[in-house]
């Protein structure tokens, strides 16, 4: 499948990995599609329900998202800043870029957002204590070329094409709400930080954090998905059998470009931590099929 990628990115953004998740996604589920961890919402877009609640602690991808939901950004205002900071950036250099960081970190608009996701250093989103954005330069002046230009508006132009025939719901709020909004027949997928990881997320993740989401996910009336990471060539997450051990676990090899050096990206064994029979539905297929088979109603054409 031709999977969309959205116009906001992160380290550990899960591109490569949306076709693994549809394919486990019941296809009968009627609900609305609940993500109490949005970041690039990448999954969601490529799944493209009719109902999505779609949650972060981040207010900034909320309000680039949101913005878009309600047309306040469109792919022509979207390209007619990246031409003019382009330019900007491209004649000044460096300094431009900082003075566009000093003055998101006062206004919080959402265009600036975008452009320093795409010029910061590798992509990369990170917040200091003060909740400013703290990431440097890219150190190239000529990044917003042409070319690169219309691959973001094309970008947002998917996006908002989705967002105007679905109900998008957007919601800045801690998982914990968000999953007590959720209702028998939704989806909830998590995507949180990675536990025992170095991550850049708008808070921080640590062990207190991750039995909450195991409490608040083993209580669910509802199908769940939990992203999460199983071991490396070092080590193992012990949060898998400390805590998900109970529940049915896919693993996959990924292939993380995280770090500035390459030395530091490596492979990483990824699991889906999933509270149902991820191929019950396939099975029963299967089985039907065999069975219109053996009393000749079944055809192969």
């Amino acid at each position: 499948m031709k999977v969309l990628v959205p116009p906001i990115k992160s380290q550990g953004i899960k591109t490569k990995l949306v076709p693994w998740i549809k394919s486990i996604v019941p296809s009968d589920f009627e609900g609305a599609w609940v993500e109490p961890f949005m970041g690039t919402g990448v999954v969601a877009f490529n799944l493209a329900p009719q109902r999505a609640l779609l949650c972060d602690t981040n207010p900034h991808l909320i309000n680039f998202y949101s913005a878009l939901a309600k047309g306040i950004i469109t792919a022509e205002a979207v390209r007619a800043y990246l031409n003019r900071e382009g330019a900007l950036l491209l004649d000044k250099g460096e300094s431009h870029y900082y003075e566009i960081r000093e003055r998101f970190n006062q206004h919080h608009a959402p265009l600036d957002f975008l452009f320093l996701n795409r010029a910061g250093f590798n992509g990369m989103i990170r917040f200091n204590r003060k909740g400013e954005f703290n990431i440097p330069f890219c150190r190239k002046p000529q990044r917003f070329a042409q070319a690169y230009v219309t691959k973001i508006v094309n970008q947002v132009d998917t996006v908002a094409k989705i967002l105007r025939t679905k109900q998008f719901v957007f919601k800045c709020q801690d998982f914990t709400k968000t999953l007590q909004e959720v209702s028998a027949g939704d989806m909830v997928y998590c995507d949180p930080p990675y536990i025992d990881r170095h991550v850049d997320y708008y808070n921080g993740w640590d062990d207190l954090q991750e039995r909450r989401l195991h409490v608040a996910l083993a209580s669910l009336k509802t199908d769940f998905i939990l992203s999460t990471w199983h071991n490396n060539d070092f080590r193992e997450n012990q949060y898998i059998k400390l805590l998900w051990g109970k529940f049915n676990i896919l693993t996959r090899e990924h292939f993380y470009h995280v770090g500035a050096s390459e030395d530091n990206r490596n492979p990483m064994i990824e699991a889906l931590v999933v509270n149902y029979d991820p191929y019950a539905n396939e099975e029963q297929e299967y089985r039907q099929l065999a069975l219109l088979e053996q009393v000749g109603s079944y055809r192969v054409k």
